[in-house]
């Protein structure tokens, strides 16, 4: 009689230690605090190391999930980091921010019993760990620089992920590149619009310092289309890069929005992350201060600017979505986390008008209840109006957090520079080459808002094109 071999019995996912909610909903420092060594190895050594990793096909980047892992859980983080930076630029803020439950860790095998292996916390521990001997390492994967090329240059326009990361590219293959920020501070959505609590601004500054040293210049102060222009840069650069993002906030187009106190999410959240209104009174660049906070809007954004009004003081924080819960596109860790803080939700509501005094200062929202009706053109069930159920929510801070669209000045001022129907740049999608020779763009100007990785994938394929080019 066959005897069956025992069945290797699948370890727990390990968890990530936090912050608890009542501390940290006071203070900026990151909630999420990382793995120990200990951890990360036993996290580690859960992956079945699959001879066809699906995980990998989940990766916008294409980062080699298996073989990193594989070193993580031989205690190799030194070989995990270098296998890491193969693909990817930026391995410690897309260990923090990516929806890895949807890209890498929704393809993972184990994700059927409900337990994949978690590649965005071990991706962020070998990040952290991993400490460059030289800056140019930290680009590159080796402890040298590339010699660079004589005579070949790239020029960034924008220094948000896409840019980086296409800057990166280059840089690791001995390309000059300058990259040109229209605000005073490199990092674009990064650091303006990513909180302090989900992505240290420390973290951020290393990796910009890494393309520093692998002789990447940043010009700051330059607005793309106004300062310098695409024109311009092709005369003196062999190949441009766009990647100035989509940061024309989208409104509600309600009565009262005009009041004071209704604010976009992009400019509160740069008030508060790259004017370091959080650290008030260090800094003297306050944010406009709100007791009763109305968030609209369920992504990540809104749960960012939610969050952040907690942290800022507020006594009262709501995110009103007109949909339920299960329709919220934000990440399920950002919707707990935040939940966890003291967020309240008010599903299934709809804005009607702001209210505000004699002063023109908001004191109140009118919202609809809404209901679930027959699925719309994106397969989501469509919210209608219950007749006659409204009710007032009071409310002296509002931020809208609907999305954004893109911004025309740098469009406007490049004849030649192919548009689509909403306004984006169309590229070639292998290559990411727009209309104009040997000029590029990715990021959230060609696709509209979507996440960092994306942007940072969209950033690799136009730095590979331009290296193949540049150095054939």
């Amino acid at each position: 009689m066959e005897t069956k071999k025992p069945q290797k019995t699948l370890a727990p996912r390990v968890d990530m230690p936090c912050q608890p909610a009542d501390v940290r909903r006071s203070n900026f420092a990151e909630v999420a605090l990382g793995y120990t060594r200990e951890m990360a190895v036993a996290e580690a050594s859960r992956c079945l190391q699959c001879k066809k990793p699906l995980c990998v096909t989940g990766c916008p980047v294409e980062v080699p999930i298996r073989d990193f892992i594989a070193e993580v859980a031989r205690g190799n983080m030194d070989a995990a980091y270098r296998i890491i930076k193969t693909t990817n630029s930026l391995p410690a803020v897309c260990g923090r921010v990516c929806p890895q439950e949807n890209q890498c860790e929704g393809k993972c095998i184990l994700k059927a019993k409900g337990q994949p292996i978690a590649i965005g916390r071990l991706e962020r521990f070998v990040a952290d760990t991993y400490i460059a001997t030289t800056a140019c390492e930290q680009v590159t994967g080796a402890n040298a620089c590339a010699v660079p090329q004589c005579g070949k240059k790239v020029a960034c326009v924008g220094s948000g992920p896409a840019s980086l990361t296409c800057a990166g590219v280059c840089a690791a293959a001995g390309i000059k590149v300058d990259v040109f920020e229209a605000l005073h501070e490199p990092g674009g959505v990064l650091i303006y619009g990513i909180p302090a609590f989900r992505l240290p601004k420390n973290v951020v500054a290393t990796e910009i310092n890494g393309l520093h040293g692998a002789g990447v210049d940043f010009h700051l102060n330059y607005v793309g289309g106004r300062t310098v222009s695409v024109e311009e840069l092709r005369r003196e650069y062999d190949a441009v890069f766009i990647g100035v993002g989509a940061g024309l906030p989208v409104f509600l187009g309600v009565p009262g929005e005009n009041l004071v106190g209704v604010f976009s999410a992009n400019e509160y959240l740069t008030r508060v992350n790259l004017g370091r209104a959080y650290d008030f009174p260090k800094q003297d660049t306050p944010a406009f201060p709100g007791k009763n906070v109305t968030v609209f809007g369920a992504g990540n954004v809104a749960m960012d600017a939610a969050r952040t009004a907690l942290r800022m003081g507020a006594e009262n924080v709501h995110i009103v979505y007109r949909r339920t819960r299960t329709e919220m596109p934000a990440r399920h860790e950002e919707i707990e986390h935040a939940e966890e803080e003291g967020v309240q939700f008010a599903m299934l509501s709809a804005p009607l008008c702001f209210n505000g005094d004699a002063e023109m200062r908001l004191t109140s929202v009118t919202l609809q209840k809404m209901e679930l009706g027959e699925p719309d053109a994106s397969g989501r069930r469509r919210p209608v109006p219950i007749k006659d159920e409204v009710y007032d929510l009071p409310t002296d801070l509002a931020i809208v957090a609907l999305g954004t669209r893109s911004n025309p000045i740098l469009l406007d001022a490049t004849p030649g520079l192919e548009q689509n129907q909403w306004g984006y740049i169309k590229v070639n999608e292998e290559s990411g080459e727009t209309s104009l020779p040997n000029v590029f763009a990715g990021g959230d100007i060609v696709t509209g808002a979507a996440t960092v990785i994306l942007a940072m994938g969209a950033g690799r394929r136009a730095g590979q094109e331009i290296v193949k080019r540049l150095l054939a």
